[in-house]
């Protein structure tokens, strides 16, 4: 190849180079001592006739100090403007972050406080350090009360100053002042009772928040979980309006006419009692490991509100009827979501959260 090639062909390269490790490359191409381009036509001055060799020898020297003086002025060019080891390139492409969703858990609360305003039920909140009275006693579970147990409570070491005893603002009834909070609530049933302790009847509320129990960390179970409670309480409410609730709370939450049933059960603060089942969304109805191969799905307890709890409030039992019902929120969301682990609710695994709107 003509010299003038050579030199046009190394000056194109020259402009392409960005960075020190290329212009090691090119260097090494041109003049590296065993196979670079100039040293290889150096060491062939030997095969040239004698009047040839000085010629030739002085246009590759020349063309050889041409290509050195290019290759540290480069050097010198790109070493003061190279970054120091881990920095940052902020001429390179930015990269899109992985982005997580709405909590799914966060998701279907909402979805269900939805559900319950359109048919007239007020949210309600409360406080997540209970009292003994409001958590058990005034629910029908005085001490020693066997469903105690049910529960497994996680009592605090010391009393904790809060949301003591109440005084009625607008029935004007009082109530007795009792124990400062010594236990993180095992459900939101104690919201209900300060909510009747301050309110007359027509009411219609839920109760969503954080509970505590302790249970052990496994596909089906967390020692805090979200609950939503729901209370209704007016003359003449019967277990068929019960019934007709919940069923069209959980055809609207899975939007399908859900298989659902009722079981009979036991809970001290309602008579009767029932468990409200539907069909397992995972085998449908078939049974598998999420079921416990019975084809149903556990979604909430519900019943007659007792007359010892409307006793505790200063409602009278013999005007007033109501309903109660609770549920897990978790529960629900593996089943409208299609998640058999609870536990993957708590590992902010952006894989699962990003397939969530915002």
């Amino acid at each position: 190849m003509p010299l003038d090639d050579q030199r046009t062909e190394f000056q194109a390269a020259l402009s392409a180079v960005r960075t020190l490790d290329d212009l090691k490359k090119l260097r090494d191409q041109w003049l590296g001592r065993k196979s670079g381009e100039l040293t290889r036509q150096l060491k062939t001055l030997a095969t040239l006739p004698p009047d040839e060799r000085s010629a030739a020898g002085a246009r590759l020297n020349a063309l050889k100090q041409e290509i050195e003086s290019a290759l540290a002025a480069r050097e010198k060019t790109l070493a003061a403007t190279a970054r120091p080891a881990g920095a940052i390139d902020v001429s390179l492409p930015a990269r899109v972050p992985r982005a997580g969703r709405r909590h799914p858990l966060t998701l279907l609360r909402e979805r269900i406080e939805d559900i319950f305003a359109s048919m007239g039920f007020e949210v309600i909140d409360g406080p997540e350090l209970e009292d003994d009275y409001h958590n058990f006693e005034a629910l029908n579970m005085p001490a020693e009360h066997p469903a105690r147990d049910m529960q497994d409570t996680l009592y605090l070491a010391q009393p904790v100053q809060g949301w003591a005893g109440n005084r009625g603002k607008s029935t004007g009834k009082s109530f007795p002042r009792h124990q400062p909070a010594t236990l993180l609530r095992t459900h939101t049933s104690g919201m209900q009772i300060r909510h009747m302790e301050t309110h007359e009847p027509p009411i219609r509320i839920i109760a969503p928040g954080r509970v505590y129990r302790r249970d052990n960390f496994d596909a089906t179970h967390t020692p805090m979980f979200t609950q939503v409670e729901g209370l209704v309480v007016d003359e003449g409410v019967t277990m068929g309006d019960l019934k007709g609730t919940l069923q069209a709370f959980v055809s609207r939450l899975f939007e399908i006419e859900a298989a659902v049933r009722f079981r009979p059960s036991f809970f001290p603060y309602t008579e009767p009692s029932a468990e409200l089942d539907m069909q397992c969304v995972f085998c449908a109805g078939r049974g598998c490991h999420i079921c416990k191969q019975t084809g149903w799905m556990e979604v909430l307890g519900c019943g007659m509100v007792h007359p010892a709890v409307f006793e505790a409030v200063g409602y009278d039992p013999e005007r007033y009827t109501g309903f109660a019902f609770g549920m897990g929120i978790e529960r629900l969301a593996m089943s409208r979501f299609g998640i058999d682990d609870i536990r993957a609710f708590y590992e902010n695994d952006i894989r699962l959260l990003e397939q969530f709107p915002l």
